[in-house]
């Protein structure tokens, strides 16, 4: 049985860390370096960076952020947010980061999941989709931090990706994003039942138990946490040991001395 990655969230808007709902509603929570270090020491398994304002500004900020991360922090970085040509995705790896997300450019150019696969490997290439439900077992993927439709339908764009070449899924619930009212399990199971690549599911970590929910119930591999750990109402020491104590095999952490 493959190990439960648990992955610690931080959406970034300029050099700050921020926190919103149904991602809006930003809120500043300091500098995400020293945030990433705690949770790198605390035995994250990969740390996920967003750029949330990248799309308007048309361009990703967070090359000097994942420069200073890297310099001390040894586990997997992936860093989404404004990712639209292969030159993009070359600068993010040369800053350190392990894998990139991209959501708007590959629902607009999508043979760019490709073209990033075939450069660096699909390991490297995650296709980031916004989801928000359109209906009973529908959902519709969306750009722009929630605001702008695709008419993508969720689970036909996820498998078209994974088709393309994508090593990865990041799913984010846009209903359920900073509600504390649980991870979309339904979404989760629909879109990892149609893909065959790791999905990691974020929106809505609520309380330890929707760990093993999502995982037991919504075939996820891997969850994105924000919230939580920011605010510090659990501990990923915590959250390892639901998962343990549930039959759900998590890895040891890393020495981070």
């Amino acid at each position: 049985m493959k190990n439960l990655r648990i992955i610690a969230r931080l959406d970034i808007k300029g050099p700050n860390l921020i926190k919103g709902v149904h991602l809006e509603g930003l809120r500043k929570l300091g500098d995400p370096n020293e945030y990433a270090l705690r949770y790198y020491r605390e035995g994250a398994d990969e740390l996920l960076y967003m750029d949330i304002v990248a799309s308007l500004y048309g361009r990703n900020s967070l090359t000097d952020i994942i420069r200073r991360t890297a310099e001390n922090i040894f586990i997997p970085l992936t860093v989404g947010g404004g990712v639209r040509s292969i030159a993009d995705v070359e600068t993010l790896l040369k800053a350190g980061a392990d894998k990139v997300a991209i959501n708007t450019q590959a629902t607009r150019t999508p043979e760019l999941i490709g073209d990033v696969a075939r450069r660096f490997g699909s390991q490297c290439m995650v296709v980031s989709i916004e989801a928000k439900r359109q209906g009973e077992g529908r959902w519709e993927a969306f750009v722009d931090n929630g605001r702008e439709h695709t008419g993508y339908d969720v689970v036909e764009w996820a498998r078209h990706a994974a088709d393309l070449g994508a090593g990865e899924v990041l799913l984010t619930s846009v209903d359920r994003e900073g509600t504390r009212n649980g991870l979309d399990v339904e979404l989760a199971r629909a879109v990892a039942g149609a893909v065959a690549v790791p999905v990691i599911l974020s929106g809505g970590f609520g309380k330890p138990q929707d760990l093993v929910t999502a995982v037991t119930e919504g075939m996820a591999d891997a969850i994105g946490i924000a919230d939580a750990l920011h605010y510090r109402r659990y501990s990923l020491a915590e959250l390892r040991a639901t998962a343990r104590a549930n039959d759900i095999a998590v890895r040891e952490p890393l020495r981070a001395d």
